[in-house]
Formats: structure tokens, sequence, C-alpha cells
């Protein structure tokens, strides 16, 4: 029996909705309770250049809103290989660059996961902020990831720094 090709288009159309649902980042939806639309949701986000981190990244949607809040929280973890050859290719400048963003709102809010190199301890640092200010405050977390151990260790190491000499200030009175 030849199916009409109306049916083969809808056929089709179907298996992409699904496979594209499959293909979610997700790990967790929490609900916040029984009569809020809110839910905690936990994203898995794999850094672009330096394949070896994973980065979990937790922040409130908010069904039926027009925007979510914007707390987040983030932790960032070395979850394979950090080669010498990633750490070359990536923005090694004090701003970093941005390595994820997620949409928060229509009114131009949004999420960014931005990586900052620390070439003075050596370290990966993912910085999540909220582009629009809530409550008095721009919301940010961080999270580090260190090259101690990694095959990029010895790249790190032979890398010059411009190494200033530590002042600590006392925050006590």
């Amino acid at each position: 029996m030849k199916l009409p090709q109306k049916f083969k288009r809808l056929a089709l159309l179907a298996g992409a909705v699904v496979t594209l649902s499959a293909c979610s980042d997700d790990v967790a939806s929490v609900s916040l309770g029984l009569f809020t639309t809110k839910d905690v949701v936990v994203n898995s986000q794999q850094d672009p250049i330096i394949k070896g981190v994973t980065c979990h990244i937790s922040h409130i949607e908010a069904d039926l809103d027009f925007s979510d809040p914007s707390d987040m929280s983030i932790a960032c973890r070395q979850t394979g290989p950090i080669t010498a050859q990633q750490l070359q290719e990536i923005d090694r400048s004090k701003s970093g660059e941005v390595v994820f963003k997620s949409s928060k709102s229509i009114l131009f809010k949004s999420l960014k996961v931005r990586r900052i190199y620390d070439a003075e301890n050596r370290t990966l640092l993912y910085l999540s902020y909220s582009t629009k200010e809530s409550s008095g405050s721009h919301h940010h977390a961080l999270s580090t990831v260190p090259l101690y151990n990694t095959q990029a260790w010895e790249w790190a190491l032979t890398q010059k720094t411009k190494l200033a000499p530590k002042t600590y200030k006392s925050t006590l009175c």
C-alpha cells in the first residue's frame, strides 16, 4: 500500500520533532511547588573550545511569564582532556569570551557564561551573569577549573605572565 505524499511529510515532520526534543541539554527540572509555574532547570553545556570542561548551569524557568528570574548557579568541572592546543585557541584577555548564552526575557535579558583564563594561577574561570539588573543587582556566579594535572599544565607553566607582587588589603577594622 502506497501512502499519499501528505502523510509521508507528516510522518517526517513528527519524526523530526521527536528527534529534536531528545537533543535537549536539560539534565534536571525540579518544580518549585504545586501552586507555581516556576521550575529550577539544570543544563549541561560543554565548552565549545575546551572540550574537556563541562558546566552545569541551574536557573529558574518561569512558564507563562514574559521574563525568567535572573538567579543562576554554575559549576564547571574537567570531564575530559584539556590540551595546550585548546588553550592556544581561546581569548586570554582579562575579559575573556562568552561561551554560552541563553535568552531569559523578551526584553533583552539573557544569561551569559564567559570563560576567562587566569594565567597567574593557571586556572579557567567560568562566570555566569545576567545582562539585566534585577532587585538592584546583576546576578552572577563563578566556577573555576584548575589546569593542574592536565595535558595543558606544562604549556601553562612556560607562558610568560606579568606577575605583580601580591598586595593584600585587610578587610578587618
